[in-house]
């Protein structure tokens, strides 16, 4: 993980949800606020999310998740970020997500939850301050 240069954030659709306008959103948010963005496409496994993440040299993994297997897909990335020694990856993610899950996710690991209408600002704001903070 380099500090120079850009933030690396890959944008990630897990699962079998097909509906990929909002991640687009936040990928072309973050790209035009100079960040370098790995938009995986639809229908990613975790593992292939943690791959390219690593592969990537990511600072940052964004999921977008419609399906309601947040508390599962969350989940499996940051098992799998251990399991690969890659923790200093920050997750964070956006979606229908229901108010009752974000506290538990949270504990997980699972840095911040942009609920459907969170304006992009905030996301880019976000990512700028939170995801290298512990390394800057």
């Amino acid at each position: 993980m380099g500090v120079s240069g850009p933030i690396r954030v890959v944008i990630a659709k897990p699962g079998l949800d097909g509906h990929d306008r909002g991640a687009k959103v936040i990928a072309r948010a973050l790209r035009d606020a100079g960040m370098e963005v790995i938009y995986t496409g639809l229908h990613q496994t975790p593992e292939q999310i943690v791959d390219t993440a690593i592969q990537e040299d990511a600072d940052a993994i964004g999921l977008s998740i419609l399906s309601g297997a947040h508390n599962t897909l969350f989940a499996k990335v940051l098992e799998l970020l251990r399991e690969r020694d890659a923790e200093d990856i920050k997750v964070f993610g956006g979606g229908i997500i229901p108010e009752d899950d974000i506290p538990p996710l949270k504990e997980q690991g699972v840095a911040a939850i942009f609920t459907p209408g969170a304006p992009t600002g905030e996301v880019v704001e976000w990512v700028r301050s939170h995801v290298r903070s512990v390394a800057a």
